[in-house]
């Protein structure tokens, strides 16, 4: 299978790459689904704004699947810039979708969490759960989940929530967990917030996932990905260093002194309804998840 991935720079793509190409790490499950050809493509190589050059790529390499990692994942300057959030995470998204229709490859595209938070349930949220974003990046990424569907029906819209990987994130100049052991090794004090809770999920497991929706012929569709159970940031703070052993001067804050210009989800733990319908809603609690990571960070010895 020929599998072209965008934004092929980021945490996830990283992952994507290598189980699809079977040399995938340890997530305790084997998903990968054999191995494939991968298109890695990279801003350089294609700016996903650029449409034309979208169907140029999809003609020149004729994949069998897309998946759409890229996006303006910088969630207070999509406040003040909200323009080119709609333009990466919801205009493109639907010229991708068109380009993928042409070639007649499947789309997964990688949503997110944000496009809860203002709901007042505070119970795990299904995928028929009434989306209610809370800021210019969630309604953005939103906006593009409802192009694609209007657009093409082959597709997968997968959400998952807290993302780290050993690859770091490009797009935010390195991941939750790296920049906690980084400031604690410094001795710098930390203050996280301690009423938002979501899920930590560890890219290697939501990669393995997508691996094995891709290759099995599931149902497209809408799904909600995460690693298991879920924690407050300040929760999943403490716990890396718990993990790693670091003593940290670690102080639990809130979104409110927090006062970051985009609003968070103060609730976007999301229920895999899709997944568990297929038998599928496996993946590992978020506490191993995180263990397994630092390992193979070598923050911890295996």
């Amino acid at each position: 299978m020929r599998i072209l991935i965008t934004g092929a720079g980021g945490q996830l793509a990283y992952d994507l790459q290598r189980v699809l190409e079977g040399h995938g790490g340890h997530s305790g499950r084997d998903d990968s689904g054999g191995s494939h050809e991968t298109i890695p493509l990279v801003r350089a190589d294609l700016d996903v704004c650029d449409s034309a050059a979208v169907w140029r790529a999809l003609e020149t390499h004729r994949p069998d699947v897309v998946i759409n990692t890229a996006a303006f994942l910088r969630v207070d300057d999509c406040e003040c810039q909200p323009e080119a959030a709609f333009r990466v995470n919801a205009l493109a998204v639907r010229a991708l979708a068109a380009a993928c229709r042409h070639v007649d490859a499947a789309l997964v595209h990688v949503s997110t969490d944000y496009v809860f938070g203002g709901q007042p349930e505070r119970e795990p949220l299904g995928e028929s759960a009434t989306p209610a974003p809370t800021c210019v990046y969630g309604v953005s990424k939103l906006a593009g989940e409802h192009l694609i569907r209007c657009t093409w029906s082959k597709h997968y819209i997968v959400r998952p929530c807290g993302l780290y990987g050993i690859a770091g994130s490009s797009g935010k100049g390195g991941n939750f967990v790296q920049t906690m052991v980084r400031k604690a090794r410094a001795g710098e004090p930390i203050a996280v917030v301690d009423d938002q809770t979501c899920t930590p999920t560890y890219t290697l497991d939501l990669a393995q996932k997508i691996a094995w929706l891709i290759t099995t012929g599931a149902c497209y569709g809408l799904y909600h990905i995460t690693n298991a159970g879920w924690c407050t940031w300040y929760e999943f703070a403490r716990t890396i260093f718990a993990l790693a052993g670091i003593r940290a001067r670690l102080t639990p804050t809130t979104s409110t002194a927090f006062n970051a210009p985009a609003r968070r989800p103060a609730y976007s733990v999301l229920r895999p309804d899709a997944l568990r319908a297929l038998g599928a809603d496996d993946l590992r609690p978020w506490p191993d998840a995180l263990r397994a990571y630092l390992v193979e960070t070598a923050v911890i010895p295996e």
